[in-house]
């Protein structure tokens, strides 16, 4: 095996490293960015397709919500437990009364629409998380997370959070072990600086997505969720409990898996108490337009009453109510979370495009879109410059590039790959695939090599 310098060294692992990355992830990572993008880029076109359940005509003094939530259970009928309601506190919008059914996936609901002047049904659609989100967005979602393949198909979208930021930093590494000295105005240079150049301008969201990502994510997600914990990063959540300890909320229920209400054995509700309880809140300080009603699910537990506007200013506030007594007894202010619940929540929101409304899904497209175009302009040099159809030389290996390392620098690569496959295990698993197929390919290029030898 020739003898290189450590330089030469290091700059050959990490372009193997990246070669294998944009061979094996780069799908993945485009089709998360193409299906991110549409995500993004529809509500307008969720809310035109949605207008007559989001929106009403009528003019005049809205009805109770006892008699609104009435006529809604009246359409579903008694086999269905009620979740919550989002009072329609904006004139011109409908209020969403959304029920648990078995028979719809986690995270999902049934909402009934309802015009709080007139009463009349405006919809009947199923509704999906914290978000809210309707079947259009909902089936895009599906397809940006799991590819509609449930938990199995999750692992996409986790392998190519656990990727991408090593891709984007892997990248500017490469860019500077093997930049020209000079300017060298060439066809495959100019191409090349194109994807150096959108690599540098995307640096940051490559970064960003990478670490919302994998808090979503199935397996990385539960390692960061126990980190979180234990260095108290977890979200405040206001207690329910009659008598109990506070508790905790997971910004990323929905995309866990977690069904936002579990079938609970029905109770019998005055349904007058959702109108006390919001009037309370109201006295309370939840001040925003968007605002979600949750009666307690046991008859020890507290109902509650969140805001839900995650755009800027976030107003994320809530508190627990007691029914009977209608007596505040928890409450939580988003002013009041610490810094890393914060930007976890301001994180979470830039990434699903909401947090500066507009501003945020232009932004997005854009980097969505050339993202998709490094990656293609990516794999255009890889063909510009691919091995020719010759066995004179044996082929590259990440194995040869690893083994022509220093020992310190193989022991360090060794150590950091285990942290890191312990830590992100779609990555680690990935990983060892990566090395087996690159194993075996070095092991086909000696036998190729030493065949030549032989007939020489």
């Amino acid at each position: 095996m020739t003898t290189c310098t450590p330089r030469a060294a290091w700059g050959n692992l990490l372009r193997r490293l990246h070669f294998y990355i944009g061979l094996f992830v780069g799908p993945f990572i485009f089709f998360a960015a193409l299906t991110g993008t549409l995500y993004v880029a529809t509500p307008q076109l969720e809310n035109a397709l949605y207008q007559h359940a989001l929106h009403t005509n009528a003019v005049g003094e809205p009805q109770s919500l006892a008699e609104q939530i009435a006529v809604a259970e009246k359409t579903v009928g008694p086999e269905l437990r009620l979740h919550a309601v989002r009072p329609g506190l904006t004139e011109g919008e409908t209020t969403r009364v959304m029920f648990a059914d078995p028979s719809l996936g986690p995270s999902e609901n049934r909402a009934i629409f309802i015009d709080p002047v007139s009463l009349d049904v405006r919809g009947d659609l199923t509704v999906y998380g914290t978000s809210g989100i309707l079947p259009l967005r909902q089936t895009i979602d599906y397809l940006h997370t799991s590819l509609m393949l449930g938990d199995t198909g999750r692992l996409y979208s986790e392998l190519a959070a656990s990727w991408m930021w090593v891709a984007a930093l892997g990248g500017i590494a490469l860019w500077f072990y093997t930049r020209p000295k000079r300017r060298i105005n060439n066809r495959f240079q100019n191409r090349r600086r194109l994807h150096v150049t959108l690599g540098w301008i995307l640096l940051g969201g490559m970064l960003l997505f990478s670490a919302t990502g994998l808090t979503w994510s199935q397996w990385a997600g539960g390692n960061v969720d126990k980190l979180r914990a234990e260095m108290n990063w977890l979200t405040p959540q206001v207690n329910t409990q009659l008598s109990g300890a506070p508790q905790q909320m997971d910004e990323h229920a929905e995309h866990h898996g977690h069904h936002g209400g579990m079938v609970m054995p029905e109770m019998d509700m005055d349904l007058t108490q959702f109108d006390g309880v919001l009037h309370v809140a109201r006295k309370a300080g939840i001040d925003a337009s968007k605002l979600e009603i949750r009666p307690a699910k046991a008859a020890n537990q507290a109902w509650t009453v969140t805001e839900i506007d995650r755009s800027w200013p976030t107003q994320v506030d809530s508190v627990s109510v007691d029914p009977h007594s209608m007596q505040v007894l928890d409450r939580t202010r988003f002013d009041d979370f610490p810094l890393m619940a914060k930007l976890t929540r301001w994180g979470v929101d830039f990434h699903m495009g909401i947090l500066f409304g507009l501003a945020n899904q232009l932004l997005l497209i854009a980097f969505g879109l050339a993202l998709c175009v490094m990656i293609l302009w990516g794999y255009r040099l890889w063909w510009m410059r691919r091995p020719a159809q010759s066995s004179v030389n044996p082929v590259q290996t990440l194995c040869q590039s690893w083994l022509a390392l220093s020992l310190p620098g193989r022991l360090a690569t060794v150590v950091l790959s285990v942290l890191l496959g312990l830590a992100l295990p779609v990555m680690g698993g990935s990983l060892v695939l990566f090395v087996l197929f690159d194993w075996l390919r070095w092991r086909a290029a000696k036998n190729v090599s030493l065949a030549e030898s032989s007939v020489k």
